[in-house]
């Protein structure tokens, strides 16, 4: 059984501004997967979506972040800000911003909601591993599932179709 977070008012309209990305993403022919980094503030700094339609896989949202911090950011400036997200980040992504000391990481969807999405749709198996966050990265904070957002997810992975 899933344990959903429950976010903050402020955390739910950041999730909302990623799913809406994701969204953005799917309509452009890629995956539907879309991510925004916030200071201590609550100011978004960065946002992106997946752009990976086009053959580069590393070009994950959460990838993009950390590599906009490395050069836009101080150290403590990283390690205050937190990354929402509408799916749980993958391995390579979740290495990346521990690597980069970003902060905490909300996500509106699992890694197992992801897979199992993926097996729903007939979609072929990852190449890698769906771990978790805290298995990749176990010093970073994280948050999530997010149920309000489970049904728009679903429906966004199961459009995307086989591929």
């Amino acid at each position: 059984m899933t344990t959903f977070y429950e976010p903050t008012a402020a955390e739910s309209e950041h999730l909302r501004r990623c799913v809406d990305l994701a969204r953005e993403a799917l309509d452009d022919g890629d995956e539907p997967f879309g991510s925004i980094l916030v200071d201590a503030e609550g100011r978004v700094l960065f946002e992106d979506r997946n752009r990976v339609k086009n053959g580069d896989q590393t070009r994950h949202p959460e990838f993009e972040i950390a590599r906009w911090s490395a050069t836009n950011l101080t150290a403590e400036d990283r390690a205050a800000s937190t990354v929402y997200t509408s799916g749980e980040h993958c391995p390579m992504c979740a290495a990346a911003h521990a690597w980069m000391g970003l902060g905490r990481i909300v996500y509106a969807a699992s890694s197992a909601q992801l897979v199992q999405w993926s097996a729903e749709r007939g979609a072929d198996p990852s190449p890698v591993a769906p771990l978790p966050i805290s298995i990749v990265a176990p010093t970073v904070l994280v948050a999530g599932p997010v149920a309000a957002f489970t049904d728009e997810l679903r429906g966004m992975h199961l459009r995307r179709g086989r591929g």
